[in-house]
């Protein structure tokens, strides 16, 4: 009897371990998912409001400029289309007064190319710096509209919008034309964002964060329509009809931070969380090169592959993308960027 009773004890002492180690093999990895997923707020859901009239402007300057820059392909293999793209952005920054800035560099084997920037100067020379980004140049024979007129038509309204707070910011926003994000530069030091984030940390210069702008205008509201590298479908929405921020673990407070001032100014869906590196997709833009440069970044994206069927084709023509919700995001965006940089 008393064998017996050692036996059965044992065995439960045995299962015990056992259930133990299962739960911290399920429940950690469970658990560091969801901290590193979670964030602040609440999205924005229901039909969408009724378009404002400077939403409505912004949804037509918005297919202009996209227009303009997506009618053919555009990088190192089609240097004269990738100088047109440039000089198109350049004469849209000198219409609104700003100097222009560029950064130049040699492209092994090829022709110069060029990062374009523009700078929001701050009421005080010791203030932080926010930089803002989106690259300019299409991926092979791809025209580029969502990929990424859309971020760079984005970003031409945002340097439009923040243009009255210039010499008087709480910020230095530097807005960046970034070349060479596409292959075969993407990951390597040619790649237009590294070049320029490698100079800026070299400098010294406080940077605060970097936002990456990535293919930012198409939507679907279809279920089913929206995809994502494993395991992450499990967590966010099946339809394609939000924004999403994204970062890697380092930016993760960053993240947050930015997510919750979108949603608090957009009555728009968005969705983010932060991931590590080797996910696909995660770091498929210039904020990977600030992020290597220890500079907290993040990208705002509308998930690219993972939801637009055209991604990297001749078929990513102007007239795929939506407009008018494309208007709403850089609205919401230009609302932020104002709230952060208004004088105090």
């Amino acid at each position: 009897m008393e064998e017996q009773g050692y036996t059965g004890t044992s065995r439960c002492l045995r299962l015990a371990i056992l259930a133990a180690i299962l739960l911290v093999l399920l429940g950690l990895p469970t658990a560091l998912t969801l901290w590193l997923t979670s964030v602040p707020g609440r999205s924005f859901a229901g039909p969408l409001p009724p378009l404002s009239k400077a939403e409505t402007a912004l949804a037509s300057q918005l297919r202009h400029d996209v227009a303009a820059l997506a009618s053919e392909p555009h990088n190192v293999a089609h240097p004269e289309a990738l100088d047109r793209a440039a000089r198109t952005i350049e004469a849209r920054l000198a219409s609104l007064g700003y100097p222009i800035l560029t950064q130049n560099f040699d492209q092994a084997g090829g022709a110069p190319v060029r990062n374009i920037e523009i700078v929001v100067e701050p009421a005080v020379p010791a203030a932080a710096t926010l930089v803002v980004g989106a690259h300019y140049d299409s991926a092979s024979l791809a025209p580029g509209a969502n990929d990424n007129a859309s971020g760079v038509a984005a970003l031409l309204e945002l340097a439009r919008g923040l243009a009255p707070l210039r010499h008087r910011s709480a910020l230095r926003l530097r807005f960046v034309f970034f070349v060479n994000e596409e292959p075969p530069f993407f990951a390597t030091d040619r790649m237009g964002s590294a070049v320029h984030a490698r100079r800026l940390a070299a400098s010294g210069e406080n940077v605060e964060g970097m936002i990456s702008l990535e293919t930012l205008g198409y939507f679907n509201d279809a279920e089913g329509s929206q995809h994502y590298p494993p395991p992450l479908g499990l967590l966010y929405p099946s339809r394609g009809d939000f924004i999403a921020f994204v970062a890697t673990p380092g930016s993760r407070s960053f993240l947050r931070k930015t997510i919750a001032d979108f949603r608090a100014h957009a009555a728009f869906p968005s969705a983010g969380g932060t991931a590590p590196g080797f996910l696909s997709g995660i770091d498929w833009s210039d904020h990977r090169s600030f992020a290597a440069q220890g500079i907290p970044a993040l990208m705002v994206t509308d998930t690219a592959p993972f939801r637009y069927p055209y991604y990297h084709t001749v078929q990513d023509t102007p007239e795929k993308l939506d407009y008018d919700r494309l208007a709403r995001v850089t609205l919401a965006l230009e609302r932020l960027l104002l709230d952060w940089a208004e004088p105090r």
